[in-house]
């Protein structure tokens, strides 16, 4: 089939090579010259057969609702259009209806793969009406990986996206354990060889999985982690799920305990702690740490 594909970063531009591996013709564009295969949008649009099918990788919120917008009066019914960007879920019913007086579908779709997924395949859900869905099948086909697994129609508009939220929330919440016991084993004599210990775990064990073999793969960089700073950014998902949680009443203390645990990284002096400690100190007379006094010791 023809695609066009509108953002070719990292993700997108791998994508676009994966799908012509599967035989597919893929016309891409992006702000970039570059790496793009037509001038603009309209270039794109006139350069598809009808239906016409286009999958929007950019990044989420106000970029892909303009891209969207100006699609919509680019393309018209029986024309679908892809969400596979990290957009909210509620942002997907937004746009469905947007389209809906035009005839052209939606489909969000999440995407896992990373920059990895050229490679291995992408893991797909996706959501959307099963006719629009089955225009787009073809594509889904060349992404996903080899194998029985990574591709999933998981339900109505926004369920896509919905799954991959809640795949991110659970990553959060599993890369903090693993983070804090590289933590803890290095904290102990006893423990020689921590790497080793997690290159164990990779066989055998209930605990390994992929993240686990890329940690592997920092240690043997950097045993000690030392160019890396304790610094983690969060890129909305993990907020998301937390706050669906909420607002489902399904409580997710892992995830959003993952999530704080990032907040805190930024902090190099927290204030929170700085107040713990002047609590313990006031009640129970426990030691603060203090700057150091001129020519004296820190204490």
């Amino acid at each position: 089939m023809e695609l066009g594909l509108i953002g070719l970063g990292k993700m997108g531009g791998n994508m676009r090579e994966r799908i012509r591996r599967a035989g597919h013709t893929v016309v891409g564009y992006d702000r970039n010259p570059d790496v793009s295969d037509v001038e603009s949008l309209e270039a794109l649009v006139a350069a598809l057969p009808s239906p016409k099918v286009v999958w929007v990788m950019v990044p989420a919120g106000d970029p892909t609702r303009e891209t969207v917008k100006a699609l919509k009066e680019l393309l018209g019914d029986g024309d679908v259009i892809v969400d596979g960007g990290n957009s909210r879920w509620t942002d997907d019913k937004l746009n469905a209806e947007l389209l809906s007086d035009k005839g052209i579908g939606f489909v969000d779709c999440g995407v896992s793969g990373g920059v990895w997924g050229l490679e291995n395949g992408y893991a797909l859900m996706a959501g959307g009406d099963p006719k629009n869905i089955k225009v787009v099948q073809p594509v889904f086909d060349a992404l996903k990986p080899e194998g029985e697994f990574g591709w999933v129609h998981a339900g109505k508009v926004g369920a896509g996206h919905f799954s991959k939220m809640v795949h991110n929330g659970i990553e959060y919440a599993i890369m903090q354990s693993y983070a804090e016991g590289w933590e803890l084993l290095r904290a102990v004599d006893e423990v020689e060889n921590v790497t080793e210990v997690f290159r164990s775990w990779r066989e055998g064990t209930v605990i390994r999985s992929w993240l686990l073999d890329l940690l592997v793969a920092a240690l043997d960089d950097d045993d000690a982690l030392s160019q890396i700073a304790g610094y983690a950014e969060d890129s909305g998902e993990g907020r998301w799920t937390v706050e669906a949680g909420i607002d489902n009443a399904v409580a997710t203390p892992a995830i959003t305990a993952a999530l704080y645990a990032r907040f805190v990284s930024r902090q190099d002096d927290s204030p929170a702690m700085k107040a713990v400690a002047a609590m313990r100190n006031q009640f129970g007379g426990h030691a603060t740490r203090t700057s150091a006094p001129p020519g004296g010791d820190q204490g």
